[in-house]
């Protein structure tokens, strides 16, 4: 296994410290990040998305969709993954969770100061899974806005434990890991929608330019027919359905959102994202229209349903 052989040390991984990160962004952001993920993508002047690009009714700032914040720890993984003497082959990289914790709005602009720390650290033999969190505070107020914890599954990591028990670190409450269950009971909400062939290329100029969702040859080589959309658009294109069906256009209405990604999505498929209510909890699943196939599932945590639900 590679980490064995490089000399990986997993107790000085845990003794790392990481270096802290800016993170600075803009309304022109904002909106290109809530086109990428299809707002007003089926509806230019959809009455519930429009306020995510424009500046409708004469608000003042554009809405900042929940799930901008999961760029927030973009720069953050580029150095997070860089443990000492872990190696891991980039291309073997797959996003397996996505958990966000939402403590205040998030202004139409701003920077953002976030400070890194590793979550969890698991050998699975020929794999490893590792668990980057990333806190976002508003550098000109100090406010925490938000927390991100990545989950990122890396193929011919693993083997790196010294004994007969393989090696497992989790450094977070355990009443933050929610393994969702999907009902079998009617959803209370579907939402379906198409995803544009170019859906992977507008979306990568939020800022993952990684070449698996814009390079044929490259995707070829991964083991895709062709190049696949982000996970985290993915995860935007259900959230903003919740956001839609449960919480009437109102975004400030989330606290916690939680995505596991099951199967890859080829831009231009239809996503069927499927909703159930759980108390305040919305558990939700999406598939794939044309596959029939699941490719997403979570929950998102609300402060409070609309009062015609």
């Amino acid at each position: 296994m590679a980490n064995r052989d490089s000399g990986f040390n997993p107790d000085l991984a845990l003794a790392h410290k990481f270096p802290e990160t800016r993170y600075t962004y803009n309304e022109r952001d904002v909106a290109i990040y809530a086109l990428g993920v299809g707002a007003c993508g089926s509806d230019a002047v959809d009455s519930d998305e429009l306020k995510f690009v424009y500046h409708e009714n004469g608000q003042q700032f554009v809405q900042v969709l929940p799930t901008f914040s999961a760029l927030f720890s973009l720069g953050s993984l580029t150095k997070g993954l860089n443990l000492p003497s872990f190696q891991y082959d980039p291309r073997l990289l797959l996003h397996g969770q996505q958990y966000i914790e939402i403590y205040k709005p998030f202004p139409s602009s701003a920077s953002l100061i976030n400070k890194v720390g590793l979550a969890g650290l698991q050998d699975k033999g020929k794999a490893a899974i590792l668990e980057v969190e990333t806190k976002s505070y508003n550098e000109e107020s100090g406010e925490l806005l938000c927390m991100n914890r990545t989950t990122a599954f890396l193929r011919g990591a693993g083997g790196f434990s010294n004994s007969s028990q393989p090696f497992s670190y989790k450094n977070y409450p355990s009443n933050q890991v929610s393994t969702v269950k999907i009902p079998k009971s009617q959803p209370f909400a579907v939402h379906e929608e198409r995803t544009q062939p170019s859906q992977a290329l507008l979306y990568r100029l939020s800022g993952d330019y990684n070449p698996l969702h814009s390079d044929p040859e490259l995707a070829k080589l991964a083991g895709f027919q062709r190049p696949i959309l982000h996970g985290l658009c993915t995860l935007g294109f259900a959230v903003r359905a919740v956001i839609k069906c449960i919480c009437k256009g109102d975004a400030f209405a989330l606290k916690t959102i939680s995505g596991r990604f099951l199967l890859h999505v080829f831009p231009g498929e239809t996503l069927i994202t499927e909703m159930w209510l759980d108390g305040l909890r919305v558990i939700f699943q999406t598939k794939v229209k044309e596959r029939d196939r699941a490719v997403l599932s979570g929950y998102v945590d609300i402060r409070g349903l609309a009062s015609s639900l």
